[in-house]
């Protein structure tokens, strides 16, 4: 038994040494960093929309290089954003299925929570459907963007937040299909997904573009999206489902200002492509 359980905990470390080259740190104009995972040897970097809120940051890779990085495409709603580094022959990770993934299975996540470089936490799979990947994972500020892998190694997922003491990670599914150019609906803000209580959860909003449907809705930096008609939202990618079903529409849109509540109406406007200009 003390020669299985070496083995396992041989193995876990040396695939733990790989994951960290696989994951960079992200910055964005401020003190507080993110993570990120290099997804091509072309200087291709996935992280979360929340981590870079403008079109600008710096990444710096596990061996310790430091490279101007530029935002190329971003989705608020899904809370992913792709950057681009002047960088080739990357480690890049490697990527697996997350439909595949099974309630029970053991994933490691990868990160820079607390200024601390290139931390591994591990756990189990206890949810898994196409829109969200949860896991029984310890995750921490600076976890955001960093890599969700399985015992293999393989990216399965993007860490993003944690809810209800579970790790919330964005499907690698979802992140083919947002390289891919998919599109859907825009509301036309930076989102970030904030705890409210045990049973629902709100998306903070970290800025606003111009002549936007929510411009021309009023929101304003610091509102918080709670729900859509009076339907609250629980998991990260509510809000992205609820747009992608009523494009061309107008929708009841809850936020909280302050300790205020209230309904404005949003106007969907026509599908645009998550890509952005360079």
């Amino acid at each position: 038994m003390t020669s299985i359980t070496t083995n396992i905990a041989d193995e876990l470390a040396v695939l733990a040494a790989k994951l960290r080259h696989h994951t960079v740190k992200v910055k964005n104009g401020s003190l507080e960093v993110g993570s990120g995972v290099i997804w091509q040897a072309d200087g291709l970097i996935i992280t979360n929309a929340h981590v870079v809120t403008s079109n600008q940051a710096t990444v710096e890779l596990s061996d310790g290089r430091v490279f101007a990085a530029v935002r190329t495409r971003f989705d608020p709603q899904q809370d992913l954003a792709a950057l681009k580094i002047a960088a080739t022959d990357l480690n890049t990770a490697s990527i697996g299925d997350s439909d595949r993934l099974r309630v029970g299975e053991l994933v490691l996540a990868v990160g820079n929570p607390l200024a601390d470089t290139g931390a591994v936490t591990t756990g189990i799979i206890s949810a898994n459907n196409p829109r969200v990947v949860m896991a029984d994972i310890r995750l921490y500020p600076g976890n955001s963007g960093g890599p969700l892998a399985d015992c293999l190694g393989r990216v399965v997922g993007i860490n993003t937040m944690i809810a209800n003491n579970l790790a919330v990670a964005i499907p690698s599914k979802t992140v083919v299909r947002f390289l891919s150019g998919y599109q859907r609906p825009q509301l036309g803000v930076s989102l970030q997904p904030v705890l409210l209580s045990r049973r629902s959860l709100g998306l903070l909003v970290l800025s606003v573009l111009s002549n936007s449907a929510a411009e021309t809705a009023g929101l304003q930096v610091g509102d918080v999206l709670v729900g859509v008609s009076r339907r609250l939202f629980t998991k990260p990618d509510d809000l992205a489902r609820y747009l992608h079903s009523n494009a061309n529409k107008s929708i009841a849109l809850q936020v909280l200002r302050g300790k205020r509540q209230f309904v404005v109406d949003v106007f969907l406007r026509s599908e645009k492509p998550a890509v952005e200009a360079r």
